[in-house]
């Protein structure tokens, strides 16, 4: 018996996309020892216990302990969770940089309805209990003088997966390596092109915008607001209003050390307003003219209104719910080992099980609304399940209700062709 039937759909879904034959290809470090178990089979424990709820190393005896998904996954013997980390701590810096690599170009090359995407950068402090290797203290708005990991992220906005994943100490600033960990996530994406770029004021860097206008990669982010950048706006006229409390502008801005001026989209927003995000200009905290409003600039390549800049701009809010997911469920904050290179391994793998997962929500369930994997267990993953023991073939019974016997029978014949997304709606 398994409480985890439900778990049918995702095998099925990895067979369609031949999930075992490509992890196979990945060169993965295999044990020296005669009595270890698989590397592939290694993989596929530590993401089928974190389908399960998994959060920490140790609670992959769940999965080790069910003999129906044992047999259903097709390991000989499931592996106990030390020999999974013992998996983890054969990747040094260049096993990472070739596994993770085919692992993304894989999963990004079965998704053929993706062809133009929004690719969204940024960063997330996570905070250590310990002496892991990298892990020191930097910028912890939470825990103040903490030991952290300050991991980078890109996220594809329109189907909500990971496009790649740095791990980095906790001293690093946001914008560092930014230019060299652009170039694996393009590589990642394989033929997809990139329609727009979106960061935060941790990335107005002059170095990484000059790249992405090289590349002909169209952009907006998020602008620092110096002093130099302040007085401009200041004595910038021209505010269109677009409702009360809430005015745009745009100006032509050069700073130091720029080749040419950039286009610079500025909001503000009254302080009356609930909600104004944004900084007030500091410069000139003594003009009661500039003391009730809060401001926002964007520097951006692209030619469209200013509202619809803006818009675009906001969208990428929803990085910090794909950050926040991915602590809650996944255990970005969580799966962590001694060695660096160990922990960004692990880390990488809980990545792609996010992203294997996204599209179970998204290709089978194609739902309008992405529920949570602690939501998807109750929905359809926590499934009563055993296998029939009066067949001659292998035949998992699954205790379901009547009335939800189609609408299954439906997800396993989505499960069974490869994957479609949908573009998910954006928010603006």
């Amino acid at each position: 018996m398994t409480a985890w039937g439900g778990l049918a759909l995702l095998k099925r879904m990895l067979d369609s996309m031949e999930f075992q034959q490509a992890v196979a290809g990945w060169g993965l470090p295999e044990s020296g020892s005669n009595r270890g178990y698989p590397a592939l089979q290694l993989v596929e424990q530590f993401i089928v216990s974190i389908w399960c709820g998994a959060c920490r190393f140790a609670h992959a005896e769940v999965v080790r302990l069910d003999r129906t998904l044992t047999r259903l996954f097709g390991w000989k013997c499931a592996a106990e969770f030390k020999a999974i980390q013992r998996l983890f701590a054969r990747f040094d810096m260049l096993a990472n940089e070739r596994v993770l690599a085919e692992s993304y170009r894989w999963f990004f090359g079965k998704l053929a309805s993706l062809s133009r995407l929004t690719l969204d950068l940024d960063s997330t402090v996570v905070t250590r209990n310990g002496e892991q290797e990298g892990a020191s203290r930097g910028y912890n708005p939470a825990k103040h003088g903490r030991a952290s990991h300050h991991p980078l992220l890109a996220f594809v906005a329109q189907a909500r997966l990971v496009a790649n994943f740095w791990l980095r100490p906790g001293n690093a600033a946001s914008a560092n390596n930014v230019l060299q960990f652009l170039e694996p996530t393009l590589t990642h994406l394989g033929d997809k092109v990139v329609g727009l770029l979106r960061a935060d004021s941790g990335f107005f860097d002059n170095a990484f915008l000059t790249v992405l206008e090289a590349k002909q990669i169209p952009y907006v982010i998020a602008a620092k607001l110096t002093q130099a950048l302040q007085r401009t706006i200041y004595q910038t006229g021209g505010w269109w209003a677009l409702e009360t409390g809430l005015e745009l502008t745009e100006l032509r801005y050069q700073a130091q050390g720029w080749a040419a001026p950039r286009r610079i989209i500025v909001v503000r927003q009254s302080v009356k307003r609930k909600t104004a995000p944004g900084k007030s200009l500091s410069l000139f905290a003594d003009d009661p003219d500039i003391q009730g409003w809060r401001y926002g600039a964007f520097v951006t390549t692209l030619e469209l209104p200013m509202l619809e800049v803006w818009r675009l701009y906001r969208g990428r809010a929803d990085c910090e719910n794909r950050i926040k997911e991915l602590k809650a469920d996944f255990g970005l904050d969580a799966f962590n080992m001694r060695d660096f290179w160990a922990t960004e391994a692990a880390l990488g793998f809980a990545m792609l099980a996010y992203n294997l997962m996204s599209v179970l929500r998204q290709a089978v369930m194609r739902s309008q609304v992405q529920h949570t994997l602690s939501t998807l267990h109750g929905l359809v993953l926590a499934i009563g399940g055993s296998w029939d023991k009066c067949s001659d073939k292998s035949h998992l019974l699954l205790s379901l209700p009547r009335r939800k016997r189609d609408w299954f029978s439906g997800l396993w014949a989505n499960a069974s062709r490869p994957p479609t997304i949908s573009f998910a709606p954006q928010s603006g």
